[in-house]
């Protein structure tokens, strides 16, 4: 049992899966913290400061706190679309690298046939 979960947890799709969660909760800091103490600052100062608000985090309505909603809206839509950048640049990568690795056109019937009488011709 133990040999059969080494084996699983050294696949390649465990291990990929592993660095990709780890990256992703790094990558979550960093674009909370560019929303947080960035993006939220700048866009939204003049409506906070008309609020008397520090944070975007304290804004409520009778005990609903909107602000915290907001947040994770513009958290997600910052965070979406950085991947969506991320994901393009990987595609438009790919697509080059594809480009650059064509397969060769098959030889035609009549090529082939061609090739056979020089080679039989050669041999005589």
């Amino acid at each position: 049992m133990i040999k059969e979960f080494k084996t699983f947890i050294l696949r390649g799709n465990v291990v990929d899966l592993a660095v990709a969660v780890i990256i992703g909760a790094a990558f979550g800091a960093i674009v909370g913290s560019l929303i947080s103490d960035v993006i939220t600052p700048l866009l939204l100062k003049p409506a906070m400061s008309a609020l008397h608000v520090e944070k975007l985090e304290n804004l409520a309505w009778n005990g609903v706190l909107y602000g915290k909603f907001l947040a994770s809206v513009i958290n997600f839509v910052v965070t979406a679309f950085i991947v969506f950048l991320i994901i393009k640049g990987m595609n438009k990568i790919q697509k080059k690298k594809d480009e650059t690795t064509e397969t060769p056109v098959a030889p035609s019937k009549e090529a082939e046939l061609l090739t056979e009488i020089r080679d039989l011709l050669k041999n005589k």
